[in-house]
This record gives structure tokens, C-alpha cells and sequence, in this order.
């Protein structure tokens, strides 16, 4: 096929900041085209926002319902092939089902749906509809994460053991929700944001992480989660024990009142042979340890490293790549599962173009979300994973 894969988009429009990293990612490759959009749930804000994207205004869209049945109408040759959904978490799976149900691939962000009941029934959809569905847990994306999952998957540090996961943020230390700033504002609202806060928005993607680099599940968790600013309705910080499916322990704390701590995301995993330790504020840098041997640090871009880690590369070494690439590395391999798609093409097991988050994942993020909650809510008590 030689052409760019298009895509729509549901929400991003004025005044949205996830909307226009997902353009950014979309873009770097050449590969993704933006085509249509519904960017507001106010419809002239919609066309606004599209007019800004220098969209016709024949596929700028009041709603994302109008979006659906446009595009379905235009000819093979024209119509979007997915649609990007980057609207609040009470807006996800709306927008999903109808895309589906019409024909469209969709690629949304994280968490997938509103709550547990509805992201089960959006895998349903799912498979009854065969098109494709890709989350964009984007630290899965990074070079040397792939790195740390293909050694693990290798057995190079032997059975895992233990996993260290943290994701504290600081800029929720106050209610800042309260001045009208619009991400603190939907983020704290249970209507739009879902039954967690920190837990639904950061602490889905520290249990991601930690599942895609071992491999291994979440059984059961002890959770204690707590709203620390005043009349907050929301938890704020999330503190969990974890238990998964191969016999590993873990911890894992997201936070959004650490004073002082910006996009802190960092994981370690340790096995019976050695482990690994990430930070995505150096995201270039892992540091691998060993039994009775010295540490190694292992750089991004060197040839040293794997066929996974180098597909996930654009620089040379010591240039930077990081959170825009990461979304990047998404969208790329989603877009090349849509042109095998189209092409007819059977992937293989390993091939680049699978390695992306899917409703799979969607399902045991919201699964996590729901028992982190009941189990905080029965102090503490260890829960299980409905999935």
C-alpha cells in the first residue's frame, strides 16, 4: 500500500494538552496523516479547532456521532482509516464503540474506558468487530524499556523476584482544581475521571510498565489510597502491595502531592541472575546488575543492544529521545498493523508492528484501578484482579 495511513481524531481541540502530543507523535514518521476531527464537545469549537489544524472544513465535525457516519459515507479511498481518541476518561468508550461498530481501527489513550463493566464490554466489541484497538501507555515506547523486556524475556536475570514501580508527580499538592485549570479540573471530577484519580491517571501506567517489561500479572493487590488535599474527591496518592502470577513481589506508589516532583516515573525488577533500573527523567540511561559481577549501564541508540530497542530508535547516541517518541513508537506500530491489515498481511509473533498496549491491557488497567479502590475502601485488604 502506498499511501499514508489517516486518521481522525475525538477530542484535543483548543485549550487541550494530550490532543496535541498525539499530533506530534502521529507526525513524526510521515507515516499518519490527520484528516477529520471532532476536537469539542462544543461543535464550533470543534470547527475552530480544526480550521487551526488547517482541516477542510468539510471534515472539521460538530460531534464525534457526525464524525462517524461522514467518514463512513466517503469512498475507501478517502475516509479515515482509525480514529485517535484523547478526550477525559468518561468520553473513551462512546467514541470507541461507534468507531468500531462503523469500520474504524481505534487508538485512545489510557485508561480505556470509564470503569471495569464497560471496558470488558469494549472487548467484546473488539473482537466481534476484528478491527484493531491500541492504548497509548507511551512509556512502552521507550528503547531501553524494550531493552528490559526482551532481556527478562530472554532469562538473563533469571526468575523475577521482585518489582519496585513509582510514579510521583507534585503539581496536585494544592487544590489546583479550583483556579479553573482545565487537566486538574476533569482529573479530580469522579464523573469524568472514573472511581480513581492518581490511581486511574498515573498508577495505571506504573502497572503497565512493570506487566510489559517482566511479563508477568497482577494477581492480587493490598492497596491504600488517600485524598490528601481538603475537600479533594479523589485519591491523590496510592500506595500498593503487589502480587503477581509467577510468585514476584511488588510495591508500586503514584503520587500527585510530592512537593517538588515533576514526571518521576522510574522501575526496578529484579531477578534470581540480576536486575534492571529505569528512569524516564534519563531515559537513555538503564543500569543492569549482576550477581558477583560489576554493574553495566546500557545507553540508548549503541549497537550493543537489541532489535526491539533499535526499531525504537531515531538518533544517534546521546541525542535525547523520550515522551513524544515514545507516543511515537505507538503509533508507528499501530499504523504498520493497519497497513498489514489492509494489505492482508499475517504478522508474525515479534514482529515491531504488534508491540503496542491493546484492549487486553485496557482491561487489567481498569481491572487494577477497580481493586486498588475496593481494596483501600476494606482496609487494605488483599484483592484480586476481575479480569
Amino acid at each position: 500500500m502506498s499511501r499514508k495511513i489517516r486518521y481522525g481524531m475525538v477530542g484535543g481541540g483548543q485549550g487541550a494538552f494530550i490532543g496535541a502530543v498525539h499530533r506530534i507523535a502521529a507526525a513524526i514518521d510521515q507515516q499518519i496523516e490527520l484528516v477529520c476531527g471532532a476536537f469539542s464537545s462544543d461543535p464550533q469549537r470543534s470547527k475552530d479547532s480544526g480550521a487551526e489544524l488547517f482541516l477542510p472544513a468539510d471534515r472539521c465535525y460538530g460531534t464525534y456521532e457526525e464524525m462517524m457516519k461522514g467518514e463512513a459515507a466517503l469512498p475507501e479511498d478517502q475516509r479515515m482509516d482509525f480514529v485517535a481518541i484523547v478526550t477525559p476518561n468518561h468520553m473513551h468508550f462512546p467514541p470507541a464503540k461507534l468507531a468500531l461498530e462503523n469500520g474504524f481501527h481505534v487508538l485512545s489513550d489510557k485508561p480505556a474506558t470509564f470503569d471495569l463493566a464497560q471496558a470488558k464490554e469494549l472487548a467484546e466489541i473488539v473482537e466481534k468487530s476484528g478491527k484493531l484497538y491500541g492504548l497509548t501507555h507511551n512509556y512502552t515506547g521507550y528503547p531501553l524499556v524494550k531493552e528490559a523486556r526482551d532481556m527478562v524475556a530472554a532469562g538473563k536475570l533469571g526468575k523475577i523476584r521482585k518489582v519496585v514501580v513509582e510514579y510521583p508527580q507534585g503539581w496536585l499538592a494544592t487544590r489546583l482544581e479550583e483556579s479553573g485549570q482545565k487537566q486538574a479540573d476533569w482529573r479530580t471530577d469522579p464523573k469524568r475521571s472514573g472511581a480513581g484519580g492518581c490511581v486511574g491517571d498515573i498508577g495505571t501506567h506504573a502497572e503497565n510498565l512493570a506487566e510489559y517489561i517482566t511479563g508477568c500479572q497482577i494477581k492480587e493487590l493490598a492497596a491504600d489510597i488517600t485524598s490528601f488535599v481538603d475537600g479533594r474527591l479523589l485519591d491523590d496518592d496510592v500506595n500498593v502491595l503487589l502480587r503477581f502470577d509467577n510468585g514476584a513481589k511488588g510495591v508500586l506508589h503514584s503520587s500527585q502531592i510530592s512537593v517538588g516532583e515533576e514526571n518521576n516515573l522510574n522501575i526496578r525488577v529484579y531477578g534470581e541472575k540480576g536486575g534492571i533500573e529505569w528512569h524516564q527523567k534519563e531515559p537513555n540511561t538503564m543500569l543492569v546488575k549482576w550477581l558477583e559481577e560489576p554493574m553495566q549501564v546500557y545507553r540508548a541508540a549503541n549497537g550493543y543492544l537489541g532489535a526491539n530497542a533499535a526499531a525504537a530508535t531515531r538518533t544517534p547516541p546521546a541525542h535525547p529521545e523520550g515522551y513524544l517518541e515514545g507516543f511515537a513508537n505507538i503509533y508507528k506500530n499501530f499504523a504498520n498493523h493497519i497497513r498489514a491489515n489492509i494489505d492482508g498481511t499475517e504478522l508474525s509473533e515479534g514482529d515491531p508492528a504488534l508491540d503496542y498496549p491493546t484492549i487486553k491491557d485496557g482491561v487489567r488497567g481498569m481491572a487494577f484501578i477497580e481493586a486498588v479502590v475496593a481494596s483501600s475502601g476494606n482496609n487494605a485488604a488483599w484483592t484480586g484482579l476481575d479480569v
